[in-house]
């Protein structure tokens, strides 16, 4: 079972062990996320997305412009463009997902309103939207109750379930292990980002909870 000593001892950096492992723990329970396999991998997922369970907030404050290009490539043409961006937060969102899952225009404001927050940092209009009616918070006026420790964790648990995860979480056993943790990262990251810490992570939590 999770306790705060394990989330320590596999996270050490992690702020506020006690207080996460309070969110997690009825979190996991209502989404089924209740065996090792799926704890294990659902926890080593989510500690990366949140940096050690210390940041349920996206960072849109950026000071420099090579930096915005390189993270933002199809909304800057140069680093000119980009500059107006710098250290605003509110502007950079509202560009940058404008018209993308649900949200409207740039002056609409939905961009930075609806930017990623949560353990798996939930983005975009519609998802909030979505999560809010699975949850019965509201979300969608309220988008900053995601950036609390049990909203947090049980967006990030319905987020798994509803994206099938708990079904594959079963299969990272044997010669597919490394396969299905792979697809696993996909559905979650949109990429491999960091799937070797991912990893790292989900064996030592293996360890720890067995």
């Amino acid at each position: 079972m999770l306790t705060p000593a394990i989330l320590h001892q596999v996270f050490p950096t992690c702020k506020q062990p006690e207080e996460w492992c309070t969110a997690l723990l009825p979190a996991l329970a209502r989404f089924g996320i209740d065996s090792p396999l799926r704890t294990c991998n659902f926890l080593a997922q989510v500690s990366h997305e949140s940096q050690q369970f210390n940041t349920v907030d996206e960072n849109l404050f950026y000071t420099g412009a090579a930096r915005l290009l390189q993270v933002f490539p199809k909304y800057f043409n140069n680093q000119a463009e980009a500059q107006p961006y710098l250290r605003n937060p509110q502007r950079l969102g509202n560009r940058v997902y404008a018209q993308r899952n649900g949200n409207g225009d740039e002056a609409s404001g939905d961009g930075f309103r609806f930017h990623g927050r949560g353990l798996i940092q939930l983005t975009g209009r519609a998802n909030y939207g979505q999560a809010a009616t699975a949850l019965q918070l509201d979300l969608l006026t309220q988008p900053e109750q995601l950036l609390s420790y049990g909203p947090a964790a049980l967006s990030a648990a319905w987020f798994w379930s509803s994206h099938g995860l708990n079904t594959l979480a079963d299969q990272v056993q044997g010669t597919q292990e490394m396969t299905v943790f792979t697809e696993i990262t996909r559905r979650i990251n949109g990429g491999t980002l960091g799937l070797q810490e991912r990893y790292t992570a989900y064996q030592a939590l293996q360890a720890a909870l067995h």
